[in-house]
């Protein structure tokens, strides 16, 4: 499982993706996740929304890395991959 962590404002710019086993950092957008999920699971932007219950539009414009998606339609698509995006505290002490 993974764990999200939000680094800036527009979730859609830049996420911190941190993998428990080894603490290895990769950075890529929700967009970038989501289709990377999407094609390990062997299914198509169509079966996608249908299992998640969004629109195939709206599929479509989040794997385009669209700026304005609803938080709520986002986990309903991570929800598949037994994954949620929630703001976190981060520590903004340098």
């Amino acid at each position: 499982s993974h764990i999200f962590i939000l680094v800036m404002v527009q979730f859609q710019k830049c996420l911190l993706h941190l993998y428990p086993i080894g603490y290895k950092l990769h950075y890529m957008t929700i967009a970038e996740h989501i289709k990377s999920r999407r094609k390990e699971h062997g299914l198509t932007q169509v079966q996608l929304a249908e299992r998640a219950g969004v629109g195939l539009r709206f599929v479509r414009e989040l794997e385009r890395g669209k700026s304005t998606v609803q938080l709520d339609k986002v986990n309903m698509v991570l929800k598949l991959f037994g994954e949620e995006l929630k703001p976190a505290k981060i520590d903004q002490t340098v």
